[in-house]
This record gives structure tokens, sequence and C-alpha cells, in this order.
């Protein structure tokens, strides 16, 4: 399954793609215009890397910036009867790194699945807020799922492995545009990649 591409990213210019990310963002980041989703890269950044092994309230909050919660006996799951065996599975898939440099799809055996399988597997934590608890984490690996955003980009069934093959396709040519729109948005680097295409591709879907 191949990743379909919103016009923004396809066009011979990147002038739509940054107008979009500016309106999320705000023309200056986080400005008063921006939407409440963008706060959810630059939530508690002084916890961040500390807890970058164990799911935090400050997690939980960061998550309500991309419309989801998560109810209070899902909170004890995380927080607290759980958290270290999460704590364990977030310690096998290993720092946070770039979609793009992995080699290989997910397997069953992977860290990564079965990291998501057991946050999956608490009552009220469907896949959208795994993935957007995952890329809280790890968020130059962990791409969201999202209704708009699949459908845009044809990932309904599978969504992770086919963007990791788009981004490494061509010598990683997508990867390096989306840093470049990033930076022609005046974006800083703790807005990853994988949430560029992410805010590009809804925006886009919100408006289609």
């Amino acid at each position: 399954m191949s990743v379909t591409l919103p016009p923004p990213l396809i066009a011979d210019n990147d002038d739509d793609a940054v107008a979009l990310l500016r309106q999320y963002y705000g023309n200056t980041y986080l400005d008063a215009g921006c939407y409440t989703g963008a706060y959810f890269d630059s939530w508690a950044p002084q916890n961040r890397e500390a807890d970058s092994n164990r799911f935090t309230a400050d997690d939980l909050v960061a998550i309500t910036f991309l419309s989801v919660d998560v109810k209070a006996p899902a909170a004890r799951e995380l927080l607290v009867t759980r958290a270290d065996r999460f704590a364990e599975l977030l310690e096998s898939v290993g720092p946070d790194r770039d979609l793009v440099d992995e080699e290989d799809g997910l397997t069953p055996d992977d860290p990564l699945w079965l990291l998501e399988m057991e946050l999956r597997s608490i009552r009220d934590i469907h896949l959208t807020k795994a993935t957007k608890l995952m890329a809280r984490k790890r968020p130059r690996l962990v791409p969201i799922y999202d209704t708009v955003v699949t459908r845009v980009l044809n990932t309904v069934k599978v969504h992770r492995d086919p963007i990791r093959e788009a981004l490494r396709a061509d010598g990683g040519a997508l990867d390096e545009r989306l840093r470049s729109i990033r930076t022609k948005a005046g974006l800083p680097d703790e807005v990853s990649a994988l949430r560029v295409l992410d805010v590009v591709s809804w925006m886009y879907g919100k408006s289609a």
C-alpha cells in the first residue's frame, strides 16, 4: 500500500504547505491565532526528556490539545497500575529517532508494536489515542493515526509502514521536503517531519 500525498506536498512549490502550517501554528510560532493542537509539540518541555521512558500526567494533558482525553481508570493504568510495564516497553523501543532511518517494517515482536498493543489493551484507549500517546514520547518515530489524515494519505488500513516507505523513497526526498517546509514556516526542530506531514494532511483534509 502506497501513500497518496495531498496536493500541497506534490505541488511545484511549497507555498500552500507553508501556509497551512502557519495557519495551524500561527504566523509566528504559537501566536494567539494558532490551533490548540500546536501545543502538543511543546507542552512541558522541561519534563519531556527526563521522562522519555515513562508516561506522565503531562502526556495526558498534551493529548488533550489533539482533541482526545484519557478517562480516570485508563489514566490509573498508564500512570500507576501498569506504569512499570510501559516504562519497560518504552525503554525497549529505544530513544527517539527519525522514521526515515528505519530500514525495516514493524513485526509482531517489535517493541513499538508491543507498546501499541499494550496501550490498546486498556479500555478507552483506541488506536488514535495510542498513537498520540506514543507520538508524545517518540515524536520523530511514530506517526499519529487520525481519521482525516489516514483518509487523505490513503493509509486507513496500514499507516506507519507506508509512511516510512514514502519517507525513504527517492533517497529520502519527502523527508527532506518536509524539513524544508518546516524551516520556511519558521517552526523549530521540536516539530518533527512527521508532524509536518500530519498537520499539512489534516489541514488539507479538513478543508477539502
